[in-house]
């Protein structure tokens, strides 16, 4: 269930988290895809980070679901890398981790969070220094 103007927590991984996205232009085409209206309709995606076999996004949701907006950046993402990869199969497993940010949870602090897990994984030394997230926090 997804509240209207609600803003979650989601986390997508890779199929048997293949690192798909330690290569420089698939890290890129997907950060592209996860700022595209085209793609996101009726969802705003207020932060995300690209890591070499997840993702973790901040989205608000309007007038879809939580599940039909992560379905269309999954499944056109899905498409879009194939087609680059000169494959067939699949790049996303199936699912994703949700959870519901609360109205005493903190957006910025959850955005930070975001952001610094490729300095926590040890991908870059600061996130100024890791290529591919974004935030409308900054």
């Amino acid at each position: 269930h997804s509240r209207k103007n609600g803003v979650y927590f989601i986390t997508a991984v890779t199929h048997n988290r293949r690192p798909w996205f330690r290569d420089f232009v698939l890290a890129r085409t997907l950060s592209r895809m996860l700022e595209d209206p085209a793609i996101l309709r009726d969802a705003r995606n207020l932060c995300w980070v690209v890591m070499p076999d997840h993702v973790h996004v901040l989205l608000q949701v309007d007038t879809i679901s939580i599940s039909e907006a992560v379905g269309r950046i999954k499944s056109i993402s899905a498409k879009i890398l194939n087609r680059s990869l000169k494959r067939t199969g699949p790049i996303w497993a199936p699912g994703f981790y949700d959870h519901a940010l609360r109205d005493d949870e903190s957006l910025r602090a959850t955005a930070r969070y975001i952001v610094a897990k490729p300095v926590r994984a040890t991908l870059a030394p600061t996130p100024a220094q890791y290529p591919f997230w974004n935030t409308i926090y900054l």
